[in-house]
């Protein structure tokens, strides 16, 4: 490694399971070597580095963008529904967004 070796954890989530890798690198890597080295992509089968969006601190990246220590890179599920669609259906109906067990709709 040259430099100094940066710690930095690769985050993904399913409905059934939340998982963090920490893995060490060098300095200089990207999101796609700390992905490759955590071992999610054997941990969660269908997952592929190549189509998933990934960020770093809920904060949209490429895979190419260069990490510093202490970085948490996310790898996103794609979405099941459009957000705006959701809202206008809901609205229509007079309901709102929100948590599943909320009173006023959602």
């Amino acid at each position: 490694m040259t430099g100094n070796p940066i710690m930095v954890e690769v985050a993904y989530a399913t409905p059934e399971e939340q998982r963090i890798f920490e893995v060490t690198l060098r300095e200089g890597a990207t999101i796609r070597e700390a992905v490759m080295a955590s071992g999610v992509l054997e941990h969660f089968s269908g997952l592929s580095v190549e189509t998933a969006d990934v960020g770093i601190f809920g904060k949209a990246k490429t895979l190419d963008t260069e990490l510093h220590n202490g970085d948490r890179v996310e790898i996103y599920r794609p979405l099941i529904a459009d957000p705006k669609e959701v809202r206008r259906r809901l609205a229509k109906e007079g309901k709102t967004m929100g948590r599943k067990n909320d009173e006023d709709g959602g």
